[in-house]
């Protein structure tokens, strides 16, 4: 059986990856590798965490030994690695937790497998899933394509721009079967409330101030979370070595004119006013170094593999709304905290 590591899969798109992967090839085993920091959450994954090719193991990439006796043990034959600090605003007020994770987790892993395929590296394959905010910020026109210099504005985006480099270097240097994708924002269940729109719906829901940088005029891409580890499945088997694919959704919004949508929808789904929650509206001081513009081009990975989002974003945004209004208690434990607890109750006499 084929083992397959899946870093960062008790988080948001990790979870949706690994539920994917553990459901659909029976025949490989998918090993979650997961700190389970605030954004790691083994509750996204109760529904498969019984399925018997799949298994759990905390640890942090950042420990160099950690990592090493892990492939030593596994053998892994392919890596997905989706472990990473991701939230722009915690990169501000803490990057050398960034640098840490992004850049020295990615190094580990890198060099771990490396040396475990070091005599077969035919049917191995590691794939590095960025971000398109390495590419920095577009006007008012244009997309980013593959080809766009790297530029990124925050250290976020530079760490990330910095593990992408590494994981090219060591496809150019080692021959390491390495691929890369560049994704625009996900939303959709299981979201960590500091991101846009979890964090709108659920502060809609309490009735909280909706902060709301500058005059929102920023504009980003949204895909759908599902239709994203489609994409990665897609890649991770039929993508070609060393090559870098560019995700998106095709669907640009202004931040404002989408939490005008969200409140739209969420004053009709609890049964408020029309326009209740406009008042919610708090505008702030704009977040420093903020990119005005994000927008994909992804036709390479529609013309060479075949994808393209299948949810319109009309229809993935009330599909999230609802779920979030449907899981409140895991709204609840997630702002809380408690969601830990289901790692010490479930795993830690294991």
């Amino acid at each position: 059986m084929k083992k397959i590591l899946i870093t960062g899969g008790a988080g948001f798109i990790g979870s949706h990856v690994v539920r994917l992967f553990v459901t659909k090839y029976s025949q490989y085993c998918i090993f979650n590798l997961d700190k389970l920091t605030y954004a790691g959450n083994l509750e996204n994954l109760k529904d498969i965490e019984t399925y018997p090719n799949y298994t759990f193991i905390k640890g942090d990439i950042v420990d160099t030994d950690f990592i090493n006796n892990l492939f030593a043990q596994y053998q892994f034959d392919g890596v997905i690695h989706l472990a990473a600090e991701s939230h722009v605003d915690r990169s501000i007020i803490s990057p050398l937790d960034f640098i840490q994770t992004n850049i020295i987790g990615t190094v580990n892993l890198l060099n771990a497998a490396r040396f475990t395929w070091e005599t077969n590296r035919e049917d191995k394959r590691f794939y590095h899933i960025s971000t398109d905010e390495v590419y920095g910020s577009l006007g008012d026109e244009g997309c980013f394509t593959e080809q766009t210099p790297y530029n990124p504005h925050s250290p976020y985006s530079a760490s990330k721009a910095s593990s992408d480099h590494l994981v090219r270097a060591y496809h150019d240097t080692f021959d390491m079967p390495n691929i890369i994708t560049n994704c625009s924002n996900n939303y959709g269940p299981y979201q960590f409330p500091e991101k846009l729109i979890p964090l709108f719906i659920n502060n809609i829901l309490n009735n909280k101030p909706l902060p709301v940088y500058g005059k929102g005029l920023n504009v980003r891409d949204w895909l759908y979370v599902e239709d994203h580890a489609k994409a990665i499945d897609l890649v991770f088997h039929q993508g070609k070595k060393g090559e870098t694919y560019n995700i998106g959704g095709n669907n640009e919004w202004k931040n404002i004119d989408l939490i005008h949508n969200l409140i739209e929808i969420m004053d009709e789904e609890l049964g408020r006013n029309k326009g209740a929650s406009l008042s919610l509206i708090t505008y702030v001081k704009d977040r420093a170094g903020h990119d005005l513009r994000y927008a994909i081009d992804a036709s390479k990975i529609k013309r060479e593999l075949g994808w393209q989002p299948s949810i319109q974003f009309t229809e993935g945004f009330k599909l999230t709304v609802k779920w979030y209004l449907s899981n409140e208690q895991w709204l609840k434990n997630v702002t809380s905290g408690n969601y830990q607890k289901y790692y010490e109750t479930m795993y830690a006499n294991r």
